[in-house]
């Protein structure tokens, strides 16, 4: 399938029933948010992120890439500075349940039977669960029983050999990572025109006790929005991770979607 044929919205519907109806091209979701990722990139990162993911796998198995959940849940504070910061525009749990719900029937209807929903926003994470599982109640009530959804985020690829070539003095652990080396990296790698370091602020990795508090607590977030610095993020960095986690998702979603 050539890269030109492999975004679903951009299709004529005579081409997406080709591509669709047998069941066989993998259909892939991408799930983002509009969160703020510091003074140093935009607030869009999350989306698109999975989305080039998404779109890079796609072109390897056959896929096709679904048009993009532009927003997700809330932001947390403790892994992505808190759904009170300037610019993070958020949805309901329900809201994101029943939508991408929705999506995963609609999809299903036309005959897609393969799904993977690549996730760029780790507090989206439980919705998706969520939402798969009612969708997949509901198709098997119409008789659909036969349709399999493979749920993933792109850093949970990141194996312990990247983790120590990308942070040489330690690493602060996934859940300080908002705005940090891996997805300023990244952005580096794909989209440099968006990232400006010269306005990025270092600082020591955030700290927080081991609860939550609502409301919450704006002092706890570090004043730049992210958890950790970017100051050590490289666009070659960006290349290591976007090699790693795109064959582990592509070996991934070929073993899941191979024929029986």
């Amino acid at each position: 399938m050539s890269e030109k044929a492999i975004m679903a919205a951009e299709l004529a519907w005579p081409d997406f029933q080709a591509k669709v109806k047998d069941g066989k091209t993998p259909i892939l979701i991408p799930l983002g948010s509009m969160e703020q990722h510091g003074h140093h990139m935009p607030l869009h990162v999350d989306v698109l992120l999975p989305t080039e993911f998404a779109r890079r796998v796609a072109t390897q198995i056959g896929g096709l890439v679904a048009p993009a959940f532009v927003y997700g849940y809330k932001s947390q504070q403790k892994c992505g500075g808190g759904n009170h910061m300037p610019g993070t525009v958020s949805l309901e749990g329900a809201t994101l349940v029943a939508t991408l719900r929705d999506v995963i029937k609609e999809f299903a209807r036309h005959g897609g039977r393969n799904f993977a929903i690549v996730n760029g926003h780790y507090e989206n994470s439980w919705f998706i669960t969520e939402a798969v599982d009612i969708a997949l109640r509901e198709l098997r009530w119409d008789g659909m029983r036969d349709v399999k959804v493979v749920v993933l985020s792109y850093w949970d690829f990141v194996d312990e050999k990247t983790i120590a070539k990308l942070y040489p003095e330690g690493f602060p652990g996934w859940a300080v990572e908002h705005g940090g080396v891996l997805e300023t990296s990244l952005m580096l790698a794909l989209y440099p025109d968006l990232v400006h370091l010269n306005r990025a602020v270092d600082h020591p990795a955030a700290t927080f006790p081991p609860y939550d508090v609502y409301p919450v607590k704006p002092e706890w977030t570090p004043s730049s929005g992210t958890l950790s610095s970017p100051r050590a993020a490289s666009r070659e960095k960006g290349e290591i991770l976007l090699s790693v986690c795109t064959a582990g998702i592509i070996q991934g979603l070929r073993d899941e979607f191979a024929p029986h």
